[in-house]
């Protein structure tokens, strides 16, 4: 037998295995686990999985009530807020009992300027469906889509599917005049894909054994897949490749890009068979993006701007970079779309997003202006670039998802949609009214202050009395923006508050919170967490006995160092999909990710400072005797980011060095990093978390 029993708690058998670097010896006794396709291992996870169902049983009638109360919540059947390319209208279905969207188009009828709707969320009159994804899906346990690419003329759709979970998906192209899918498939493809001016070329991306995008293919429509041509391949294994095509639809761009250099190639969309050309030659540390804009291309860029600056340069010749907007420290802007006759920039500022338009033939740029201290704001799909229109999202922690449009012209919008939120349990409709959102600010270590975003019921006590939840992330210069949550609704109406941490390692306050959070600098990210959590306690918004903390990826490796820096300060864990083990997988280049990585974390084996650094904060490696709050931990068979034996590895040995402890894994045997699909089963994925929560907080 692979895995004992204590108390009916799983034991992982002990193998030890020796692990030497930099004159470091380290006895990793459960590397045993990432034996994927071992009978042994494949155990140990079905009696993990078994102890975390025993152990939960007593919270299966919550578990229901809150799934159940999601989905009341939800209005089922609905329709998102047609987007029009071309002579179509393009918009998503979803169906009360079915797992996934029905992809749909309707043509533009004559003298029709504003999108079609309906309020029932019922079929548009004359409506082609495109792809249901609830018929792909069946005789799967698992369904994803990888690439959903409509090309310019309309006729061709390319799409591409993941049954498994691993993200390598199967490219097809499908006949929309004839509803034919075409033999010419193409397996173990990427994210992303282009078409040519007349749709008759199909640009995609494959991946190298470690999982990087390194290849773009050319592809022609009708003709075999083992005929596609190689138009460009990436030998640098720090470099991603991306490929898409210009909302002009005049160019195709091969976006190459670490973690902190960029390069830019462009291909005539109505030349496709040419050669990639460079807009501007890769330097160490320099970043760039590219949009076409008549006859510029926009470079949003960090050369001597920390938090990026605008300017252009031409798109026959591509040269010197002429200013558009300067740079201004504080203010980091984060990309740029370009129309016909404007140009919208998308920044934050003050740890806000924020949307600033630029109109050809003025000098004048200015920022649209939005109603909540706290909120969210991005665009949505835009693809019309002839247009003086834009569609934007809009959110806050108390305002359900927005959908706007708005004219750059008359500086006027209109909402067009926002999301249902249906009556609950207690029959009343919803009311923004009855929670509030507040900013905090807590002070780190180092003096800094570190803001926090937080939701709770209106009058809730500021006493110490409530129970909460405290989510980061702070990796990648991911920011954590506010969002409207309908689970969410159930734990604020127990009297749970829940907080975000906007910790650096983000990119909440510009582009120094992200450097300031990462490589050497990575234990910031843990510090200012407990930083908010003791101000959230010292506050009064909760009590370290009433306090849970949750992350998930890069965020569940910030709740496996917390869990050790601080164990006091929590009652419960939940670290989903989480990079716990991050030593040992950043020191294997043949890992997915890993040699992409090292510009994120360092480089442990060509480098003893990081490697020592990497050490000292590795959850997995810094596991002790001490008196651990209860941790949940979630994760899935075949998650490509994030490998499921560092969770399973960790709680052994939490099991093991501190075996006083309540410590539960779960593993989705047939789900990638997202955990399952189909949103049933992801919202009974949350009911199982929240459920967890409510229990460790005494409410449930």
């Amino acid at each position: 037998m692979t895995t004992e029993t204590t108390a009916g708690a799983p034991v992982a058998k002990r193998v030890p295995t020796e692990r030497i670097h930099h004159g470091d010896t380290f006895v990793d006794e459960y590397a045993w686990l990432a034996g994927k396709d071992d009978p042994e291992t494949v155990a140990h996870l079905a009696a993990e999985n078994a102890y975390t169902e025993a152990s939960t049983a007593h919270l299966a009638a919550l578990r229901e009530t809150l799934f159940t109360e999601t989905k009341q919540r939800t209005q089922e059947t609905d329709l998102s807020v047609p987007a029009r390319k071309g002579d179509y209208w393009y918009y998503l279905r979803t169906v009360e009992g079915q797992q996934y969207g029905i992809r749909c188009r309707r043509a533009v009828r004559d003298g029709e300027t504003d999108p079609p709707m309906a309020d029932d969320g019922a079929p548009l009159d004359g409506e082609e469906i495109l792809l249901d994804g609830n018929v792909l899906a069946e005789g799967h346990d698992f369904f994803a889509l990888g690439t959903f690419d409509v090309s310019p003329d309309g006729r061709w759709l390319a799409y591409s599917t993941d049954f498994a979970g691993d993200e390598r998906f199967t490219l097809r192209v499908k006949d929309l005049q004839t509803g034919e899918v075409l033999p010419d498939e193409v397996p173990d493809t990427f994210y992303g894909t282009a078409w040519s001016a007349d749709g008759s070329i199909l640009f995609y991306l494959t991946v190298d054994e470690a999982w990087r995008p390194n290849r773009v293919w050319r592809h022609v429509v009708g003709t075999p897949a083992s005929d596609d041509v190689i138009v460009y391949e990436e030998t640098d294994e720090r470099f991603w490749v991306g490929v898409e095509l210009t909302r002009s639809e005049k160019f195709i761009l091969i976006d190459i890009h670490s973690k902190v250099t960029s390069e830019v190639r462009v291909i005539p969309a109505g030349n496709p068979t040419g050669e990639p050309a460079v807009v501007a030659p890769r330097r160490q540390g320099i970043e760039y993006l590219v949009e076409h804009h008549g006859h510029r291309f926009l470079i949003l860029h960090n050369d001597g701007a920390e938090d990026f600056a605008l300017a252009y340069t031409s798109a026959d010749s591509p040269g010197d970079w002429v200013p558009m907007i300067e740079h201004s420290p504080g203010t980091r802007l984060e990309s740029v779309d370009a129309f016909a006759n404007h140009i919208v920039v998308s920044l934050r500022t003050e740890g806000l997003t924020g949307i600033r338009v630029l109109t050809v033939g003025s000098t004048e740029p200015y920022d649209i202006d939005f109603p909540e201290p706290i909120h969210s704001v991005g665009l949505d799909a835009n693809p019309d670039y002839h247009t003086s229109v834009i569609r934007y999202r809009y959110t806050s922690l108390i305002t359900p998802d927005s959908v706007y449009d708005y004219d750059l012209v008359t500086r006027s919008m209109v909402l067009r949609k926002q999301q249902a939120v249906l009556p609950g349990p207690d029959g009343q409709p919803f009311d923004p009214a009855a929670y509030e959102q507040h900013r905090e600010w807590a002070l780190a270590d180092d003096g800094t202050r570190v803001p926090i975003s937080l939701v709770c019921r209106a009058g809730t006590p500021q006493d110490g009395s409530a129970p909460c939840v405290i989510y980061g992330y702070g990796s990648y210069e991911a920011s954590m923006d506010p969002w409207f949550s309908i689970p969410r609704l159930s734990l604020l109406d127990r009297g749970v508050v829940f907080a975000v941490a906007h910790i650096r390692g983000g990119g909440e306050l510009g582009r120094r919170w992200y450097t300031e959070g990462k490589m050497l600098a990575k234990k910031n990210t843990f510090t200012d967490f407990v930083a908010c959590a003791r101000h959230l306690v010292k506050s009064g918004w909760t009590s370290s006995e009433r306090l849970v903390a949750r992350g998930a990826s890069a965020g569940g490796l910030l709740m496996g160092a917390i869990a050790n820096l601080a164990p006091d300060a929590f009652a419960g864990i939940v670290a989903q999909v989480p990079f716990v083990d991050p030593l040992t997988s950043i020191l294997d280049p043949s890992l997915p990710l890993t040699v992409t990585e090292w510009e994120e974390w360092g480089n442990p084996l060509a480098d003893p400072e990081v490697y020592a650094y990497m050490k000292s904060y590795s959850p997995y490696e810094n596991v002790s005797a001490v008196d651990y709050p209860a941790i949940l931990a979630m994760t899935s068979l075949n998650d490509t980011r994030v490998l499921y034996h560092e969770p399973a590895k960790w709680i052994a040995r939490l099991r093991a060095v501190a075996p006083g402890g309540s410590y539960l894994l779960k593993t989705e045997m047939g789900a990638g990093h997202g955990g399952p699909s189909g949103r049933y089963n992801a919202w009974k994925e949350e009911a199982f978390m929240a459920a967890w929560i409510l229990d460790r907080q005494g409410i449930a």
